[in-house]
Formats: structure tokens, sequence, C-alpha cells
């Protein structure tokens, strides 16, 4: 058998539309995959899902310099685009739009999406800027590919509902699809941003996991969140993590303060073990 050729690979917003025009002029269905690169088995479920769904499927790679806030790790953060485009192409993706930071954000662009209220809360509060830098290139790329459907991991609970409100407030024609959380066998979520453990703190990590589930299993019960929230910071504390952002349980839809479990709620939580920052969420 030959070497499989490389990936089909876009670096301008012209070419990538004219390629989805195409499809588009056969009537096919066409899935995106949004991510930053340093692909690991969640953004691999995202692509399989988005193949399984759609005739074509795009997949994006860009690290995103306007959801790093300052002092966060955007110079660092892992990037491997050979790699990632071969882990794709083997899901049977279609494309790979590549682009450069000048294509995404020419020079002179000043326009910024703000999504309130649900942008503001929890990672909002503790990484100000970072929605902001998230819904302005998702809704960038959505414009850019005008995809049927959008794939979003679920891990990043509170960044896939702000998506999902700006495309019904800017009324973007495209459905954005939630795709449960891929973990390892302790529990832990996969995320680039693991690397940075060292074998120690991966031994605690999936302490978080653990405790979340416990709390969400007692709310379903009807104990009281606000008493589970802190007695889950003190466990995550005492488990080794030195600073605990939030553990909170939330309404699944608008993120306001959960009082029981009457309506679909989730619990959130983010915290740092190391020089890592982790974060999670399950349902109630």
């Amino acid at each position: 058998m030959g070497v499989a050729s490389p990936l089909d690979t876009v670096r301008t917003v012209s070419d990538l539309r004219a390629r989805i025009a195409a499809w588009r002029a056969e009537g096919l269905r066409v899935g995106l995959v949004p991510t930053m690169g340093a692909l690991h088995d969640g953004h691999i479920s995202l692509v399989k899902n988005s193949v399984a769904d759609c005739e074509k499927t795009v997949v994006t790679l860009f690290v995103n310099p306007a959801q790093f806030g300052e002092g966060e790790d955007f110079g660092v953060y892992p990037r491997n685009e050979e790699r990632d485009a071969e882990m794709v192409q083997a899901e049977g993706a279609d494309l790979l739009f590549a682009p450069g930071v000048e294509e995404v954000y020419p020079e002179g662009h000043s326009t910024k999406v703000h999504v309130g209220g649900l942008g503001d809360v929890l990672e909002g509060e503790f990484r100000p800027g970072f929605f902001t830098g998230v819904a302005t290139v998702v809704t960038k790329l959505l414009l850019q590919s005008l995809p049927d459907e959008a794939y979003f991991g679920e891990k990043d609970y509170q960044q896939l509902q702000v998506i999902k409100k700006l495309i019904r407030d800017l009324d973007i024609p495209v459905t954005a699809t939630g795709v449960k959380t891929v973990r390892e066998a302790d529990g832990l979520a996969l995320s680039s941003r693991n690397a940075y453990l060292t074998p120690e703190e991966r031994a605690q990590a999936p302490i978080l996991h653990g405790t979340i589930a416990q709390v969400a299993e007692q709310v379903g019960r009807g104990e009281n969140p606000r008493d589970l929230e802190a007695w889950a910071k003190g466990q995550l504390e005492r488990g080794g993590f030195w600073q605990v952002d939030y553990v909170t349980v939330r309404d699944a839809a608008t993120l306001d303060e959960a009082a029981d479990a009457s309506r679909p709620a989730r619990v959130l939580a983010a915290a740092w073990l190391g020089k890592a920052r982790l974060i999670d969420n399950v349902p109630v």
C-alpha cells in the first residue's frame, strides 16, 4: 500500500468557501469541527460524529490568540499540524482549514462578539475576555464556512451554551451539537492541558470528576446544592488542588444558580493542580 497523501488543507477564507460551495452545489451536508489543534480522543469523537452525520467534514485548526489572557499559555500551547491532520484524516475528515492569525484577524480588525450574561459568569469571571475571544472566532468560523452542523465538546459546557446563544441571537443558520465528554479510564476528562500535569498530579487529577459526580448524585437526591458546593471545595483542596476557582450547581440552560434538581442542572468546576487549570462538568 502506498503512503496516504496529506489531508487537503486550505489556509484562506476564499479557498474554504470555494470548496464548500462545490459541495453545496452537489447537495451535500457539511459538518464543521472547530479546534485549536493538539488533538486528542475528545476532538476525534467530534470528528467521528460529524463524519457519521454529514457527507463532508471540515476540521479547523487555529490557536486563537483572542481567547488567551495576559500570562496565559498562548506561547507554549502545544502545536503539531502534521500529526493533527493525520489523526483527522484517519477518521474520514475531508478538509483542514488552518489559517494564519492575519487571515482570521486582518490588520484593522476591531469587531468583537460578546455574549452578555452567559459569557460573564464562571469562566467569564475568572478569565476576563475569554468568551469574547471564543464567541468572536466561532462566529467568524461559522460565517466563513456556513456548515449545516458544528460540533463542540460538552467538556467545555459553558462554551457550548455561549455558542448556542450567539447562534440564536445572530440568526446564524447552523446547528451547534454537543458531544459527550471523553474520559480516561479513571474519569479524568481528556484535555490538551493534561500534558502540564506531573505524574503525581496526574494521579490526583481524577478527584475532580469523582467529587462533582458525587455532588450531582446528591443534588439529584434532593440535598442542598450550596452545602454540597462547600463540601466539594474542601474535598478538592484536601485532594491537592491548590486553588478552586469554582465548584457550582447551575441551571443547565441559563447557568443561573440552581436551588434544587426540579429543572435540568449541571455541576461545573474549575480548579488548579500544579500548572494545569482543569475544568469539568456533569449533569445532575
